[in-house]
C-alpha cells in the first residue's frame, strides 16, 4: 500500500470505530413500529404542487475555476514605528479561500453543498449568486445555459433566500406576501393574478393558518413559529417562479420534523422544474436521501460533486467507504474536516481525496463542461440577449407599495401611536398646569419666554428620539430589499418620511393647542394658528434632524449615543442661554444651523409683537414695558418673522436631503 493513502485510511478508520454499535442490533418490530408512527410531513404524503417552469426557460447554472482572495488593499500592512521613525510598510500577503472551484447545477435537480466549518461552502454560494463582501476579490466564470452572466442579469432571474429571516414584524403572513408580489412580480401582470398567486403561493408553502397572522418581533410582538417563517421566506421568493434558487442554510435554528419540511419544499421546487443550490449545515440521513447532488468542499477545494450514489462508489475506490448504519454526510464533513492535534495528516488526506476527484472521470467532465466559450461578453444588463432592469416595477409602482406598507408599519406599531399621544397629552397638561394663568407683568414675561422655549425644547428631544431608530432598526430589511431589486432608495426614503409626517403634524398640534390658553399665552385666534405652525415645523426639523442621525449612524445604539451631544450644540444657540450677539464668530456657523434660534425667535415675535399693556411698577426700570422693549432684549427683529419661518422650512428638507445622502451612500457601499 502507498504511504500517501495512509492518512486518509487512518482517518477513515478512526471515523469507523467511533461508529455506535448498537444501530446494528435493531430488530425488525422495533423498526416496524417507528415507520407505522411517523408522522406526515408537508409535502411528502401529497408533493406540493409548484408551478412548472416552462423548458425554454429552464437554466443549467455552470461555474468554472471560481478563485476567491482576500482583497489585499483592505488589509494592507501598518507601518511600524522604531525609534526615530517608521520602517518600510509591509504589504499583507492576499490569503486564498477558494481554489479553482468549478461545478454545475441543472434543472430539476436539488444541489447540496456540504463541508466543515471554514470549506468554503458558504463563500461558493455568495461567489455564485454575486453577493460577496467588497472584502474579497472573486475571480471566475459563471454562465446560465452556456452564456456568460453578470450581477444584475441574474438577479433579475434568481431567488435567493438568506439564513436570517427578515421581515416587518407588524404586518400579517398575507400583508408580507402581498408586498413582495406588487414589487417583485413583472410590471404587465395584473393586479388579480398577483393576488391570486398569492394565495396560491399560501396554498402551497402550508400558511393558510396563518395568513392573518402577525409575522412578530422577537421581544416585542408575537407572532408565527420559526419554521412557518422560514417557509414565509420560501413563499416570497418561490411568488415570481423563479427559475434558479440560491439558499444558504435553510435548516438552521430548526428542529428535525422542521428541517425535514422545509428540505421537502425544496425538493418540491427542483421537481418543479427549477435549478436549487444551497448550503446545509449537518444534514440527518433523511435529508440526505433527498438531495439528488452533493457538493463537498474541503479546505476551499472540491472534494466531490456528484450524485450520493457516486459518492458511496468514489470514496471506496479511496478505500474509505462510508461505514453500515452511518449517516453519509456525517461521515463526509467528518473525513473533509481538520482535526486539531492532526492538521498535517488531515491535510494530507483532503488533498488526497480533491486531487483523485479532479483526475477522475467526473472531475474530468465537469472542468469540460462548465469552460465558457472561447468568444464571450459580459453585461451587466444583458441575459440571454435581453435587456433586464434590476426592478420589475415602476417608480410610481414601487412608491405606492412602499407607501402602503410603511403606513401599515404606522398604524400598527403599538408604541408608534397609543404612546405617543399619551406621552404628548401629559406632558402638555403638566406644562399647562405649572405654568397656568400667566398675568403680563415682569415675572409673566420671564415665565412665558421661558415656557416658550420649553415647547421647542420637548418637541426637540420628544422627535428626534422617537425617528432616532427608524431607519436603523431597518436597515438590514432596506439593503436586503434594495439588493434584491424591489426598491430604490429614493422610493424608501420618501415612502417611510411620508407615512410618519401626519402623527409630526398631528402631534404637536395636540401639544399646543391643550397648553396654549391654559398658560395665557397671546389670545388672538391669529396668533393661535401661528404658534401651532411655529410648533409643528420645530418638530419636523427635528424630526429630519432624527432621520439624518440614524440613517448616518451604523446601529441603533450609536444613534442613541451620538444624538444629545450634536443637540446641545444647537440648544445652547438658541437665543435663551446665550444672547445671539454674544455668539462667537467661530461658532456663527451653528447657529445659523439652530432650529432653537428660528422657532425661539418666530415664538416670541409671534408673542409679543404689538403687545403694549404689560403691566409694570412704575418706577422700575427693569420692566419691559411692551412687546418691542423684550424682542430688543433678546436682539429679535420683528421683520425677521417670515425669514425665520423659511429657514425652518429650509432646514426640514436640507436635513432630509443629507439623510437621504447619507442612506444612498450605505446601499452603494452595503457588504453582507
Amino acid at each position: 500500500m502507498s504511504d500517501e493513502k495512509l492518512p486518509l485510511l487512518q482517518k477513515a478508520k478512526s471515523i469507523e470505530e467511533s461508529n455506535d454499535e448498537q444501530s446494528e442490533e435493531s430488530t425488525d418490530s422495533l423498526s416496524t413500529a417507528i415507520s407505522s408512527f411517523r408522522v406526515p410531513i408537508y409535502g411528502t404524503e401529497t408533493a406540493l404542487r409548484y408551478s412548472q417552469v416552462p423548458i425554454n426557460e429552464r437554466i443549467t447554472y455552470t461555474w468554472h475555476e471560481i478563485n476567491v482572495f482576500t482583497d489585499q488593499s483592505k488589509h494592507r500592512g501598518k507601518k511600524k514605528y522604531i525609534c526615530c521613525g517608521p520602517t518600510t510598510q509591509e504589504p499583507v500577503p492576499r490569503k486564498q479561500i477558494l481554489t479553482n472551484v468549478s461545478g454545475v447545477a441543472h434543472p430539476g435537480e436539488l444541489l447540496a453543498i456540504l463541508g466543515s466549518s471554514g470549506s468554503g461552502k458558504t463563500t461558493l454560494l455568495n461567489a455564485l449568486n454575486f453577493r460577496s463582501s467588497s472584502s474579497v476579490a472573486v475571480q471566475g466564470t459563471r454562465c446560465v445555459n452556456d452564456v456568460p452572466v453578470a450581477s444584475t442579469s441574474l438577479t433579475s432571474r434568481s431567488a435567493y433566500v438568506q439564513q436570517d429571516d427578515l421581515f416587518i414584524g407588524t404586518l400579517t403572513v398575507k400583508e408580507h406576501l402581498v408586498f413582495q408580489a406588487l414589487l417583485r412580480m413583472d410590471k404587465h401582470i395584473s393586479y388579480e393574478r398577483r393576488m391570486h398567486r398569492v394565495d396560491e403561493v399560501i396554498s402551497e408553502l402550508a400558511l393558510t393558518k396563518c395568513r392573518n397572522t402577525r409575522i412578530g418581533t422577537p421581544g416585542r410582538v408575537k407572532g408565527i413559529s420559526g419554521g412557518e417563517q422560514k417557509r414565509l421566506s420560501f413563499a416570497s421568493e418561490v411568488l415570481t417562479n423563479p427559475a434558479l434558487m440560491f439558499c444558504d442554510e435553510p435548516t438552521s435554528g430548526l428542529d428535525s420534523f422542521m428541517a425535514l419540511n422545509v428540505v421537502q419544499v425544496l425538493k418540491s421546487m427542483a421537481q418543479s422544474g427549477k435549478t436549487v443550490i444551497c448550503t446545509i449545515h449537518q444534514p440527518s440521513s433523511e435529508l440526505y436521501a433527498m438531495f439528488d447532488k452533493l457538493l463537498l468542499m474541503a479546505e476551499g477545494r472540491v472534494a466531490f460533486l456528484g450524485t450520493p450514489e457516486q459518492a458511496d462508489f468514489f470514496f471506496a475506490e479511496l478505500e474509505a467507504p462510508c461505514p453500515n448504519n452511518y449517516n453519509p454526510a456525517d461521515y463526509f464533513i467528518q473525513l473533509l474536516a481538520i482535526v486539531p492535534g492532526q492538521e498535517s495528516s488531515c491535510r494530507q488526506a483532503i488533498d488526497k481525496i480533491c486531487t483523485s476527484f479532479q483526475e477522475s472521470d467526473i472531475g474530468v467532465q465537469i472542468e469540460l463542461n462548465t469552460a465558457p466559450p472561447s468568444k464571450s461578453t459580459y453585461g451587466d444588463v444583458w441575459f440571454n440577449g435581453e435587456s433586464h432592469s434590476p426592478y420589475k416595477a415602476s417608480w410610481c409602482s414601487q412608491f405606492r407599495a412602499v407607501l402602503w406598507r410603511s403606513w401599515l408599519n404606522v398604524i400598527n406599531e403599538p408604541l408608534l401611536v397609543k404612546v405617543r399621544v399619551l406621552q404628548t397629552i401629559m406632558v402638555s397638561l403638566i406644562i399647562g398646569l405649572i405654568y397656568f394663568g400667566q398675568i403680563l407683568n415682569q415675572d409673566g414675561v420671564m415665565n412665558i419666554n421661558g415656557v416658550l422655549f420649553i415647547f421647542l425644547t420637548n418637541m426637540t428631544f420628544q422627535n428626534v428620539f422617537a425617528v432616532i431608530n427608524v431607519f436603523c432598526s431597518e436597515l438590514p430589511i432596506f439593503l436586503r430589499e434594495n439588493r434584491n431589486g424591489m426598491y430604490r432608495t429614493d422610493v424608501y426614503f420618501l415612502s417611510k418620511t411620508l407615512a410618519e409626517t401626519p402623527i409630526f403634524v398631528f402631534m404637536p398640534m395636540i401639544f399646543t393647542s391643550i397648553c396654549y390658553y391654559m398658560i395665557g399665552l397671546n389670545g388672538e385666534i391669529s396668533r393661535f394658528f401661528l404658534a401651532c405652525a411655529i410648533v409643528t415645523l420645530v418638530a419636523n426639523v427635528s424630526t429630519s434632524f432624527g432621520y439624518l442621525i440614524s440613517c448616518a449612524a451604523s446601529s441603533v445604539s450609536m444613534a442613541l449615543s451620538i444624538g444629545p451631544p450634536l443637540i446641545i450644540p444647537f440648544l445652547l444657540f438658541g437665543g435663551f442661554f446665550l444672547n445671539i450677539n454674544s455668539i462667537p464668530v467661530y461658532f456663527t456657523w451653528i447657529s445659523y444651523l439652530s432650529w432653537f434660534k428660528y422657532g425661539n425667535e418666530a415664538l416670541l415675535i409671534n408673542q409679543w409683537r404689538n403687545v403694549t399693556d404689560i403691566d409694570c411698577p412704575i418706577g422700575n426700570s427693569t420692566c419691559p414695558r411692551d412687546g418691542h422693549v423684550i424682542l430688543e432684549i433678546y436682539n429679535f427683529q420683528e421683520d425677521h418673522f417670515i425669514m425665520n419661518i423659511v429657514n425652518l422650512v429650509l432646514l426640514i428638507l436640507g436635513f432630509r436631503l443629507f439623510a437621504y445622502f447619507a442612506l444612498l451612500w450605505k446601499s452603494y457601499h452595503y457588504e453582507k
